[in-house]
């Protein structure tokens, strides 16, 4: 697939939310039950400058997101990000999910960080084999964790090193200050090479 992977904005709140809500309505993917306010999103994305939003457009359709937040809220996990990833239905396995993610894991390793966690709630064929193919290795897998649609439902927990662990880490850098670097272009070109594979 040919397609482009780059920073979302704002005005990209109803097109995430309109890959994410089917998600929410239809499937126990996501353990949410209603959708997200597109004012919301859009908040979301506007204010964020810790992590990254990303998008992976085809033609001038975004057909899936990308993105990053904290693990947990103390300090000492500064360093840790979980991930989240939707694709649209019509661009599945098209490769969108492999260009974002290898985007995003590149960011996010240019910033700073040091490893990446993501949550899959199972059954999930499609999330399990990305973060097999992605060199997530699973760490945990908590069963019967959530109810959603008549059923019960495990989730499993995967997790992937960013980069080395430095003895005396500097905090993760901000998004402004290394959007306009060498490094961040390598990273979405990166994740558009990777559309392709």
């Amino acid at each position: 697939m040919t397609g482009r992977i780059r920073v979302a904005t704002p005005d990209d709140a109803g097109a995430i939310r309109d890959i994410y809500a089917p998600y929410v309505t239809g499937t126990a993917i996501t353990f949410a039950t209603d959708p997200p306010d597109e004012g919301e999103l859009a908040a979301d994305i506007g204010e964020t400058d810790r992590y990254p939003w990303l998008v992976c457009e085809v033609g001038d359709v975004v057909v899936g997101y990308a993105t990053a937040s904290s693990l947990r809220s103390r300090p000492a996990y500064d360093w840790a990000v979980e991930l989240t990833i939707y694709v649209a239905e019509d661009a599945q396995r098209s490769g969108v999910g492999r260009g974002l993610y290898t985007a995003l894991l590149d960011v996010l390793a240019f910033q700073g960080y040091c490893d990446a966690y993501a949550v899959t709630t199972l059954p999930n064929p499609a999330s399990v084999g990305l973060h097999e193919s992605m060199e997530f290795d699973r760490v945990g897998r908590f069963p019967a964790a959530g109810y959603k649609l008549g059923d019960w439902h495990d989730v499993a927990w995967w997790h992937r090193q960013l980069r080395d662990r430095p003895t005396d880490p500097d905090p993760p850098a901000p998004m402004e200050s290394v959007r306009e670097t060498p490094d961040f272009a390598d990273a979405l070109r990166a994740g558009e090479a990777a559309l392709a594979e």
